[in-house]
């Protein structure tokens, strides 16, 4: 029995999934506001408070930590308390954080407000796309999911708009105090919605859960729809030992490797290193580069990932993330061939004729906007798709926790060892390194990656138990 619409047949947008979209979307741009702000405000905070460079790199580093935490505490949260009320807490927490930050009277307050901050992102990280991926139609849930991704690059992309406006070094509060705004707007977007009918079906409240189904899909058999999920939910316990059990590890192994290699394919790195390609390819000043930054990194950011929102539930997943791959793969190894030539565009960016571009840094250039472009229509959305839709209901909350942890321990780690690894074999083996990590992603995909398009979550589900049963899996 299946509780979905026939193919083709269009779902109606209620007023309750435009909600759900909003909670998913502010979300997401909280999380980027805050990643993309902290850089404008660093100038500010250290004329205000003269932090040594161990102190800096806390105040940067540690919102990660903090999500990393966040995100495995969100889990229990999620099956404990429920996806409304870890989303409202969320909010709450990066509220507070934001506040903490924008008030604080030293660097040591800072760094709490940065781990405030880093917990909430966390917390959200998890709960926003869950909610969604539970609520949204199967027709839709991948486009909703991914919207978390669209925000996060908004986000960006406003910080960015926001730096550059607020430049001078006494507007930094302001800066962090504007992350209130969405951390308020998400509690308010939140309120007036019920709980995911997964959870409702998980904690026996039948009756909450009709009504879930009746606001956000009104086109759904209702019976058909809480039966599936019944199914799915069966007798198991939701706990880590049964995350972790020889059952679900297709999932786990999936969800964590996507997880990982989101972080380990690069992108960090090509940010971290925007500036010197937007030097070498003549954009000499700060505030071209800022400049430079915005629109060619931010903008294109977000353009990309508009491509994932509209096709992953129309090509699927796994086409999405071969090409992202294919073309994230080819421009770093052409970033790598044109890091060694270092000395050359390090000329050209500060010798005499530092407005002049190099070849190489022009080459540098356009192989930086194809693997922005490339990973945010792949990797960037689509994992964060994958990683809310494996997992079997009675304990999603706490296998998406593991996923979203290792995501965040991925780009802690990126974070913290990038500059020793760039030491250890340079930059053009470290961009080397990179391209490897693509062309291993690519395998993992072909290998361990089925298409969920079009499954709903229960036929995902039981996809999972028919491959460890060793049956064939059924089509949707």
């Amino acid at each position: 029995m299946t509780a979905t619409p026939e193919a083709g047949t269009p779902h109606r947008i209620t007023k309750w999934l435009v909600f759900v979209g909003a909670v998913v979307m502010l979300a997401g741009l909280l999380f980027g506001y805050d990643q993309g702000v902290i850089g404008g405000a660093l100038n500010g905070i250290e004329q205000s408070f003269h932090p040594s460079t161990f102190v800096i790199e806390i105040i940067t580093s540690w919102v990660t930590l903090g999500a990393l935490f966040g995100a495995l505490v969100a889990g229990v949260m999620a099956e404990k308390l429920g996806r409304r009320v870890t989303v409202i807490w969320a909010a709450v927490l990066f509220t507070i954080g934001a506040l903490i930050e924008a008030l604080a009277p030293g660097t040591g307050v800072m760094v709490v407000g940065r781990l405030v901050v880093g917990f909430g992102v966390g917390v959200a990280s998890l709960a926003a796309p869950l909610y969604a991926a539970e609520m949204a139609p199967t027709r839709l849930r991948g486009r909703f999911v991914s919207m978390y991704q669209l925000a996060i690059t908004f986000g960006i992309l406003i910080a960015d708009i926001i730096d550059e406006l607020l430049s001078s070094g006494s507007q930094w509060r302001l800066m962090l105090g504007l992350s209130v705004v969405p951390g308020v707007l998400l509690i308010l977007a939140m309120f007036p919605l019920p709980d995911s009918m997964v959870w409702y079906m998980k904690t026996g409240q039948r009756d909450k859960a009709v009504d879930a189904i009746g606001k956000v899909r009104p086109d759904e058999d209702v019976e058909a729809n809480l039966s599936d999920i019944k199914a799915s939910l069966g007798t198991a316990q939701a706990s880590w030992g049964e995350v972790f059990s020889r059952r679900w590890r297709a999932p786990l192994v999936l969800g964590v490797g996507l997880a990982i290699f989101q972080q380990f394919t690069g992108i960090n790195a090509v940010i971290y290193y925007s500036d010197k390609i937007f030097a070498a390819a003549g954009f000499s000043t700060p505030q071209q580069q800022t400049a430079a930054t915005t629109w060619s990194i931010g903008v294109v950011n977000v353009l990309a990932t508009l491509i994932a929102v509209a096709y992953v539930d129309r090509l699927g997943r796994r086409p999405l993330m071969f090409a992202g791959l294919i073309g994230m793969g080819l421009s770093l190894l052409v970033m790598a061939f044109c890091f060694r030539y270092l000395d050359r565009i390090a000329t050209a960016a500060t010798g005499a004729t530092a407005n002049t571009p190099s070849d190489a840094g022009v080459i540098l250039l356009v192989a930086m906007v194809v693997f922005i472009a490339s990973f945010a229509f792949s990797l960037g959305p689509v994992v964060w798709t994958v990683i809310n839709e494996i997992y079997p209901g009675f304990v999603r909350g706490r296998g998406v926790a593991v996923a979203t942890a290792a995501n965040w321990g991925a780009a802690w780690l990126v974070t913290r060892f990038f500059l020793t690894l760039v030491d250890r074999i340079g930059e053009s083996g470290a961009f080397f390194l990179f391209a490897a990590m693509c062309l291993i992603t690519f395998v993992f995909v072909w290998r361990r990656q089925p298409e969920t398009k079009g499954r709903t979550l229960e036929q995902i589900q039981q996809m999972w138990t028919d491959k460890a049963a060793g049956h064939a899996p059924t089509t949707p």
